[in-house]
């Protein structure tokens, strides 16, 4: 965990002398740490809040405090503005505040929304209430750090509003959460100054500030340990800043459509790792639970898959709430209140396929409109820079323009938090930049504390080094572009013992570079001995020994990542250059496919591949030069 670190006396002669310097600590801070460049709107909050709670700290007595800005929280990009760190006034334990600091001067309560509040002039509205903001930090640090695992209570959160008087948030006092986490506005500066001094001694903060640091992090709650649990029971996952107003935005329009008639569209976009299919799980068993008609759906036959057997595995009824998107062709219309359209990327041009019978495919719709006409409420969850097949068409243009025809309220949220990738949004912006989907071109890249990229010298040296990683107790997998055929199982031979695909089939080591070869994942639906079937590659332990494909990948996460870049993508001098040549995908040997077309998606397909990991990544290219480039970006010396 990374933080700028100051006592609460040097922070204040600092603030009094030199502000410019503190500013500049900062932006240095978030530079080196992989945050990029601060906002000019983030500079303006350091100037205008740093000073007063300088100042409040010091007339309060308590210099000695240590100061924690930008403490960054584990595995998150998510960053705290201030997080205090010292030593019980009464029991001399450790002792520590998360401070939230607004500049706002007026907030009042979102309609209908008292978890969401609306601030005048602000870019983004509506945001989620200062005091269930920092107790969700709070929650989420008690959830991650080993310091707080048996001491919960040795942490708490503040809201400061300093710059607001009490009347212009009188709205905001009628929240359960003031009563756990404190508000004060500024017109309560002495009450502020009090509540910390009954927090804080004056005792020097130093040891208490080194053991946060230096923490154990717990592991993450990944999605798919406690689907169950979410679904069926109670929530699991703490949702934090934009994912809960996403949620909270859902359920109003939920209660909206239920008590005006009406019909509303959510949208939720987000990059890898950043919560999507944790708040569709989320809603999923809210609603659920309150005995709405409410439907998971999702284009992937392995997200689908993997969710009904993990969370639906003691309960048919849970397996039914997951759907595929060609489920609903003949929906009845508004027939649910609520359709959750997890990796919504993934949306068809149509439904249809070889299978559908003639009836059906003669009144065939476009999928998208089949999804937005099964329910009051329909939700897209997606990534645009996740869209891998030709024909696929889940964008926030596409939603929109569809809305718009039926003259249906659009509502995006925008989940700019990263969790993959160990929270590092850097990570993520060099993926982008290296594979041209964001301008700018390819930068070096360089390890950061929370997160590893390596190019290695040859496949069975990822192997190797991911086989150490899972023998630690991580999940690891590899994975590589469709450059290779992908044979079907080999049967048993005769006498062999066994009948049928299941009792002895073989793979065949069909992912062939020099003499070290692995099989792609099975093709299958069954498991084939230790071998688990295509949709739980990613999630079964046996994956390990197979490569996977962006097929198989695309939706799930795992501990450390191995790619494998085959020759459908190269670079050459100064650019990248898509080999449709090299490709084994039968979706790609479609003429249908223009070469635009195909370097679009092939790019996507790598991006996705490469962000499927939470703390490494290992990188091998079959093309020398393409290897070359990579060595010369990850890490230079």
């Amino acid at each position: 965990m990374s933080a700028v670190r100051l006592s609460a006396r040097s922070l204040a002669e600092l603030s009094a002398s030199s502000p410019s310097e503190i500013e500049r600590m900062l932006a240095n801070h978030l530079v080196t740490h992989g945050a990029g460049a601060p906002s000019t709107s983030e500079r303006r909050s350091w100037q205008n809040s740093l000073p007063v709670l300088a100042r409040d700290l010091a007339d309060a007595g308590l210099g000695n405090v240590e100061v924690l800005l930008q403490h960054q929280l584990p595995l998150s990009s998510k960053r705290t503005n201030a997080l205090l760190a010292g030593f019980h006034p009464v029991t001399g334990d450790p002792q520590y505040a998360v401070v939230e600091l607004k500049q706002w001067n007026a907030a009042s309560t979102w309609p209908d929304a008292a978890d969401l509040v609306e601030v005048p002039n602000a870019p983004y509205s509506p945001v989620l209430h200062p005091s269930i903001q920092v107790d969700r930090y709070v929650q989420y640090l008690q959830d991650f750090v080993g310091t707080f695992a048996a001491h919960n209570d040795a942490i708490t959160g503040i809201a400061y509003l300093h710059n607001a008087t009490d009347e212009s948030v009188a709205t905001l006092w009628d929240n359960d959460a003031v009563e756990r986490r404190r508000l004060f506005t500024g017109q309560r500066r002495g009450a502020f100054q009090d509540h910390l001094r009954a927090l804080f001694s004056d005792t020097p903060g130093v040891d208490a500030a080194d053991a946060l640091l230096g923490s154990a992090i717990a592991p993450s709650k990944q999605l798919l340990t406690v689907a169950a649990a979410e679904v069926q029971r109670r929530e699991q996952f703490v949702l934090l800043d934009e994912q809960q107003v996403a949620y909270e935005i859902v359920l109003r329009a939920v209660e909206k459509a239920r008590r005006a008639n009406t019909k509303t569209v959510a949208v939720i976009t987000g990059g890898p790792g950043s919560g999507k299919s944790v708040i569709a799980l989320s809603l999923l068993g809210e609603l659920a639970r309150q005995g709405r008609p409410v439907m998971h759906a999702t284009g992937s036959r392995s997200f689908t898959q993997t969710l009904r057997k993990v969370a639906g595995a003691r309960s048919k009824r849970t397996q039914d709430l997951f759907k595929y998107f060609n489920s609903f062709m003949e929906a009845e219309a508004n027939g649910l209140e609520v359709l959750i359209s997890d990796e919504a990327h993934r949306i068809r041009d149509v439904s249809v396929n070889r299978y559908t019978p003639k009836a059906l495919r003669e009144r065939a719709r476009p999928q998208i409109e089949e999804l937005l006409d099964a329910a009051r409420v329909p939700v897209f969850l997606l990534d645009e820079h996740q869209v891998v097949r030709p024909g696929e068409q889940g964008t926030v243009a596409d939603i929109r323009a569809a809305a718009a025809a039926r003259g249906v309220d659009v509502v995006h949220v925008n989940l700019n938090a990263q969790y993959r990738a160990g929270g590092s949004d850097a990570y993520l912006q060099w993926v982008l930049r290296l594979f041209g989907l964001e301008s700018g071109g390819p930068v070096p890249w360089f390890d950061e504390e929370t997160f590893t990229v390596a190019v290695v010298d040859s496949p069975a040296v990822m192997e190797s080094t991911l086989r150490t990683w899972l023998d630690r107790g991580k999940n690891a997998r590899m994975t590589a572009g469709y450059c290779w055929p992908w044979s079907d199982p080999v049967p048993p031979a005769a006498g062999a013992g066994g009948a049928g695909l299941s009792a002895g089939a073989t793979l065949v080591p069909d992912v062939r570079i020099g003499d070290w070869a692995k099989p792609w994942n099975s093709k299958s639906e069954r498991q084939i001995r230790d071998v688990p079937p295509s949709a739980l590659w990613a999630s079964d332990p046996g994956g390990f020994e197979q490569v996977g494909c962006v097929y198989t990948a695309q939706g799930f996460e795992y501990a450390w990542n191995g790619v494998i870049l085959g020759g459908d993508l190269v670079w050459r001098t100064d650019r990248w250059v898509a080999r449709r040549s090299e490709n084994r995908d039968p979706d790609f040997r479609s003429t249908k496919v223009s070469d635009a077309e195909f370097d679009r998606l092939v790019r996507n397909v790598y991006k996705v591949l490469l962000t499927r990991g939470m703390e490494g990544t290992l990188l091998y290219s079959v093309d020398p030069e393409t290897q070359a480039m990579l060595r010369g970006l990850v890490n230079p010396g």
